[in-house]
């Protein structure tokens, strides 16, 4: 999808045992999963720099009238600013806006979609950042992952603390709201959470476009997948896959859904 409508990626890096890999680049999901497994230490992730920006802007800027630059949320990662700070060195020659998504993975992602769908329509860079803007407020991330471990231990876990207290009796339900993780609920078991998933996704009644994620458990997004298909349409549902950077955080066996609220 990125490659048909002209997104570029800047990708962030994770290390694991003294190794670097740029997500999506040098390292797919399934080798990462499989040396998390593997591993007896927790993977780091680190953000762009500002001059990896900067060689991105400069090769974009001849290519339109400006640039829009949409990140994961600032509380999450350094992205953002390593963005600003390469936008000082380029905006003198090139309109370039830098926008917080206050999301990540693909509440991200559907707001990039957007974006790039009306950029490629022919809408102005005005039109592109007010419809950004919008998106940004009507996207919603949200799913279960099987241990809060990992987002505990990298230091990820935001208001979504509040659930560690009852973890061995728990599957936690989490939804990614103002940048940041907060508990959305707690079920007994697994099974119970994906029913819950499926149950908040029927709790929205305009859908623009759906996204359905996993990091390690493709046969039970499949099946997520096929459930909501009555109800969302099948031609509305991305299946898509937790990268290496966000998996670090939410581990093995996650089942998230992404959506962009609106009419069509």
């Amino acid at each position: 999808m990125a490659r048909a409508l002209e997104i570029t990626v800047v990708p962030l890096t994770v290390s694991l045992k003294k190794e670097s890999y740029l997500d999506g680049i040098d390292l797919t999901a399934d080798q990462f999963y499989d040396k998390l497994r593997q591993s007896d230490v927790l993977p780091t992730t680190s953000q762009p720099s500002p001059a990896d920006f900067i060689g991105v802007y400069q090769d974009l800027q001849a290519k339109g009238e400006g640039i829009v630059s949409i990140h994961i949320s600032q509380k999450l990662s350094g992205t953002y600013n390593s963005a600003l700070l390469g936008r000082t060195a380029v905006q003198k020659t090139s309109r370039i806006e830098v926008i917080d998504s206050l999301s990540c993975s693909m509440g991200l992602g559907l707001v990039v979609i957007q974006a790039a769908r009306l950029a490629k329509s022919g809408a102005s860079i005005d039109q592109v950042v007010e419809a950004t803007n919008k998106a940004i407020d009507r996207a919603h991330f949200f799913g279960t992952v099987d241990t809060l471990e990992y987002m505990h231990k990298g230091g990820r876990i935001g208001k979504a603390q509040a659930l560690l207290g009852t973890l061995l009796s728990i599957k936690p339900i989490l939804c990614v709201r103002d940048g940041e993780a907060h508990p959305y609920g707690k079920e007994r078991t697994r099974k119970k959470a994906i029913n819950r998933v499926f149950e908040i996704v029927q709790g929205y009644k305009a859908i623009r476009d759906i996204t359905v994620l996993h990091s390690t458990a493709p046969d039970e997004a499949a099946a997520l997948t096929e459930r909501l298909v009555p109800v969302v349409g099948r031609d509305k549902i991305i299946q898509s896959r937790i990268g290496p950077v966000i998996g670090s955080y939410l581990g093995p066996g996650t089942i998230a859904v992404g959506i962009l609220e609106g009419a069509d």
